[in-house]
């Protein structure tokens, strides 16, 4: 399968709060989650250097349609739900079209 779809988002955690939305974020490759989805291609959750409360996303679907119809399902609704306390800020988001490139974990 191919990416066709894909973002990278960067929340900002209240302080000190970086840790429990690290925690929350990864529940998003537990089984029946987002993440673990054969429509989820990549996710990747990483911490800024610098500012242990800053994260970063990067999602990679087949789709883009694919992507909202998993978000749309119970599950991911209720991880998104459990974010927003968590959040000094709004996200940002910049989606892009995946060209080509290599991941290895």
């Amino acid at each position: 399968m191919n990416v066709n779809y894909g973002f990278n988002a960067t929340p900002t955690a209240r302080p000190a709060m970086g840790d429990q939305l690290v925690d929350l974020l990864l529940t998003g490759l537990n089984e029946g989650s987002p993440g673990a989805s054969e429509h989820c291609l990549v996710y990747l959750v990483s911490r800024s250097a610098s500012d242990p409360d800053i994260v970063h996303v990067t999602e990679g679907w087949t789709s883009e349609e694919d992507h909202h119809r998993v978000f749309a399902g119970e599950t991911a609704q209720a991880i998104v739900a459990r974010i927003g306390p968590l959040l000094a800020k709004d996200s940002a988001y910049t989606d892009y079209v995946p060209v080509r490139g290599k991941a290895a974990f």
